[in-house]
């Protein structure tokens, strides 16, 4: 097999490759246009459920700035080549960096890492793409600012700003990601820069502050979408509390999950609890003890309810898993410590305080999320069965007990009739939850291919035909969520698409979005 990458760009010759090649190395130098397969290897670790080929990209071009961004856009636009940007690439339960469609040209943001500033008295802060949230967290610390950020479950290696373009979550009271972003910074498809809000002024020193700006919010335009390169983006920072206290409450039925929300719903509502609260399922929280599935069950089929029981009892696991925190002054969080535990009485749970989560791998890494510490606990995930297959499933549901057992039962239906196991969390916003299943598998595996395709798609549609739509979508996936939202949805996003990309240049089929 030849060195070059083989996967050229839809309608483009070798040869017309070849010359795009060259004018991107003149552009960002030799050493950073990468087609060689063996170097482009990072690009392609992916975990989804489909032949490797089906995303496999030509190259990887990585820019050190907005002035370099500009002028490959340029040549995108000569040649008609579709460019996939990425910040970190670590979306991993989501595609990873991997392009939609085969033959796009990533876009790799990762030289442009700078925290260009940090105001630790509006505790604000503007970042570049490729900064990644420890980098965040190391320069808060060495700069002794005591300044928290929310940040994403395996959050070390990955990025604010790529989260946030995704609408991803967290676990801080600043745990809706875009919600609290202020500001970005695009260049659009014929390599124009935009300035989100109050950034399109000359001058304006409020671009951190106040995200609408006059006229037309467009900053969710840039979410979700392939109108553009997110190369700035502006986010809130929290100040540190006088006094946090996190907490697990534990369950020993996964029926309790109707009573758990009933009793939290209304505590998230009023901000007694101020962040986004998890529940988690017990086999969540196994790999992340750490157990693996291998100890309980090695027979065909999705693991017995009998064996879950079991490393519930071994491992001191709840069948459902509540983190939340308490944030504020000494005094706020003992009155408010009193409601949780009246509630956690009242429903049947036990309070694990951070004092005694000492020593547990699973609860202290989700309590230093709840602070903004990241760390990687919870790739503990993927040594649960091996094989390295993993695809996430994330219906929206409203926070209603009722609602909640009726997804959790549907989708451990579907998953059991395939041979996978329920590995789910809820995570309640503020009155919806987002219902999260790491659907695991073995990637060797032929067969379990085939079905871990054919379980994500049947999942899909039947909780579409309940009403329940995906917040997030896995790569494979993008075109059959995009659908499930009807067409005059996708004829506006079509039309958008047409007017700021006329040439189809940027991340074709991102989100279902093309031309």
């Amino acid at each position: 097999m030849s060195s070059k990458s083989k996967a050229l760009p839809k309608g483009i010759s070798a040869a017309e490759f070849d010359k795009v090649v060259r004018e991107l190395r003149a552009i960002v130098g030799d050493e950073h246009v990468l087609v060689d397969e063996e170097k482009l290897s990072a690009y392609r670790k992916i975990m989804m459920p489909v032949p490797d080929a089906q995303h496999e990209l030509s190259a990887s071009v990585t820019p050190d700035g907005v002035e370099q961004i500009q002028r490959v856009m340029k040549v995108a636009n000569k040649y008609r080549v579709p460019l996939y940007p990425i910040s970190t690439g670590k979306n991993i339960g989501y595609g990873s960096a991997a392009p939609v469609q085969r033959g796009q040209i990533v876009l790799d943001l990762r030289r442009m890492n700078r925290i260009i500033e940090v105001d630790p008295e509006l505790c604000t802060a503007l970042v570049e793409p490729g900064v990644t949230y420890q980098q965040l967290y190391d320069y808060l610390q060495e700069h002794k600012l005591p300044l928290w950020f929310s940040c994403p479950a395996p959050s070390a290696i990955a990025g604010p700003v790529g989260n946030m373009v995704d609408r991803g979550v967290g676990y801080t009271p600043y745990g809706e990601h875009f919600m609290f972003s202020c500001g970005m910074e695009v260049v659009l498809a014929n390599g124009d820069v935009l300035r989100t809000g109050m950034g399109a002024m000359e001058n304006s020193n409020t671009w951190q502050v106040f995200k609408w700006g006059y006229g037309p919010t467009l900053d969710g335009m840039f979410t979700q979408s392939n109108y553009g390169v997110v190369t700035k983006m502006g986010m809130w920072l929290m100040p540190a509390p006088p006094d946090f206290r996190p907490f697990c409450i534990q369950y020993p039925d996964e029926a309790d999950i109707t009573k758990i929300v009933e009793a939290l719903r209304p505590l998230r509502i009023a901000m007694v609890i101020p962040n986004a609260v998890v529940i988690a399922h017990t086999l969540w929280e196994a790999p992340c003890t750490p157990v693996k599935r291998a100890d309980y069950f090695t027979g065909p089929g999705a693991i017995p309810d009998e064996a879950v029981k079991k490393i519930q009892a071994d491992h001191d696991i709840g069948a459902w898993n509540v983190y939340a925190g308490l944030y504020g002054t000494k005094e706020t969080n003992d009155a408010n410590w009193k409601i949780i535990e009246a509630v956690a009485a009242a429903t049947g749970g036990k309070i694990v305080t951070q004092e005694q989560s000492k020593g547990s791998q699973a609860l202290e890494y989700r309590f230093d999320l709840m602070k903004g510490k990241p760390n990687l606990g919870e790739f503990g995930l993927y040594n649960w069965r091996g094989g390295g297959g993993s695809i996430w499933f994330a219906p929206v549901s409203q926070a209603k007990g009722a609602e909640t057992l009726k997804q959790m039962q549907m989708a451990k239906t579907i998953l059991g009739k395939y041979g996978f196991d329920y590995v789910g969390e809820f995570i309640v916003g503020w009155r919806d939850m987002h219902h999260v299943i790491d659907l695991l598998y073995d990637r060797s595996d032929e067969t379990q291919m085939k079905n871990a395709y054919a379980c994500y798609d049947e999942l899909l549609h039947t909780f579409a035909k309940e009403g329940y739509g995906m917040y997030r979508a896995n790569t494979a996936f993008a075109e059959k969520v995009a659908a499930t939202y009807g067409p005059v949805k996708r004829d506006v996003e079509k039309r958008l698409k047409k007017a700021l990309d006329p040439n189809n240049i940027i991340a074709p089929g991102r989100c279902g979005i093309s031309l």
